[in-house]
């Protein structure tokens, strides 16, 4: 028999076989009741589930995946006629680990057209998933989440001054995540069993602030018919974080100096003190140092709540974390509402882009949940925006369209460039990675005046 004779007796079942067991993807078919017909080699490493084992089964006995329980891709193409392509999604192997899979599916026919089963193959995202949590992990630090190098400076020492007992004063304007940073700190430290308690002490006037730091016993004054703990109790083996601490009174500053230095209290209407153990962290959105000097703040204070200090840029220096940012909004909000917005598009992301956020994180916050309103799905686009963002975002000669938001957006990230260096335009141009003809070129294009000097003559000073 000749080697062409020979290859015509090859079985067809065995040759796919062949092909099949030589991809890295995994692949299986299912006959009309849901039977395993085939299972291949990638299949068997990735779920750690043996060939023989696998086939004659119903798939769903086979694999345990989060598909199975929501929506079955193989089941939806079986039953539009559609194939679906790269669904994500997961599954449960042999040892009881979580896989992330994507998995994309197709109708098996017979010689004439009629549909015989399914098939599906399966990518093991394990190593893509890990390389993600990876580079997450770079901007992520607790719930805190950042791509910007200023803030990086600030995940960089959060690890150790949790572990401090030091006390922490946290500065930055109104919107900046003062709070979420004090949470990160306890989340943590050492205290991070025990209870985070926050006070906004610019919200009261003096008199509840004293009865709600250090509580009162019963009889203190009237109406007072049985003790109530103050915060610092309720904070034992925790956090207390004292929001706003610019603005409380001298009187208040005299009595807060003494717990810091002691650890001790006095209740309202107490014959004795009380201590605490909590950990103090402290936020403030003014100048304490200015304060002092203008005699508001007490100097013996300020050098005790200053030992170690951490210092939020506003949203306007970190710009590169507002689509980061927006999409964390977006999913937090889908999730809330139960919509199925998809994301922001491009030309609403350069007016976000351009904004200079005075109100900072919260103020972007703000805009998104309004968005939300009138996006029930699909991107949010310029007319979603408050009319705010729109009206003072573009000039008003020339219309929103995604050129003029573009400009802008560039026009802004070189003036800021250009500040950040003290316009030295060569500086400013390595920044931006671009040549310094680029930057002259781009600058007049946009209309930005260059300085009356270069900034390198003041460098040299």
């Amino acid at each position: 028999m000749s080697r062409r004779q020979q290859s015509k007796t090859v079985p067809l079942a065995g040759f796919t076989d062949s092909i099949l067991d030589s991809i890295s993807d995994g692949v299986f078919t299912v006959d009309l009741e849901w039977h395993i017909t085939s299972f291949n080699r990638a299949a068997e490493e990735i779920t750690g589930i043996r060939r023989r084992e696998a086939v004659g089964k119903r798939c769903s006995e086979v694999f345990r995946s989060s598909m199975c329980e929501v929506e079955c891709a193989l089941r939806h193409t079986m039953k539009t006629k559609k194939p679906i392509i790269g669904k994500s999604g997961y599954i449960i192997n042999a040892d009881g680990k979580r896989i992330p899979i994507s998995v994309s599916t197709a109708i098996l026919r017979d010689a004439r057209g009629r549909t015989i089963g399914g098939a599906e193959t399966f990518r093991d995202l394990s190593e893509i998933e890990a390389l993600r949590l990876e580079l997450e992990g770079k901007f992520r630090v607790g719930d805190l989440s950042s791509r910007s190098p200023l803030m990086q400076r600030v995940f960089e020492v959060l690890p150790t001054i949790a572990a401090s007992p030091s006390t922490v004063l946290i500065l930055g304007e109104t919107g900046t995540g003062k709070e979420l940073v004090a949470q990160t700190i306890h989340s943590l430290g050492p205290h991070s069993q025990g209870p985070f308690i926050a006070v906004n002490c610019g919200a009261l006037p003096d008199t509840l602030l004293e009865s709600e730091l250090f509580g009162y016993k019963a009889g203190a004054f009237t109406g007072a018919n049985k003790d109530k703990p103050g915060r610092f109790a309720m904070a034992r083996s925790g956090t207390l974080f004292l929001d706003e601490i610019g603005e409380i009174s001298p009187a208040m500053q005299v009595r807060l100096l003494r717990v810091l230095q002691d650890r001790i209290y006095e209740p309202l209407g107490a014959f004795r003190s009380e201590e605490t153990d909590a950990r103090i962290i402290v936020a403030t959105n003014r100048d304490l140092a200015d304060l002092v000097r203008q005699g508001a703040f007490r100097e013996d204070l300020y050098y005790r709540i200053n030992v170690v200090r951490i210092e939020l840029p506003p949203l306007r220096r970190r710009k590169e974390d507002i689509p980061l940012l927006a999409e964390q909004f977006i999913t937090q909000f889908n999730r809330l509402q139960r919509k199925n917005v998809s994301g922001i598009g491009a030309e609403a992301l350069s007016l976000l882009m351009a904004h200079d956020w005075p109100g900072n994180i919260r103020e972007l916050e703000n805009t998104i949940e309004r968005a939300f309103i009138l996006c029930q799905e699909g991107l949010i686009g310029l007319k979603h925006l408050p009319d705010e963002l729109t009206t003072h975002g573009l000039p008003r000669s020339s219309p929103p369209d995604r050129y003029a938001a573009h400009d802008l957006l560039e026009a802004q990230s070189i003036r800021d460039a250009l500040k950040r260096n003290g316009y030295n335009r060569l500086a400013a141009a390595r920044e931006l990675g671009i040549h310094k003809t680029t930057l002259f070129r781009k600058m007049k294009k946009l209309g930005i005046p260059l300085p009356e000097r270069d900034g390198r003559s003041a460098n040299r000073q």
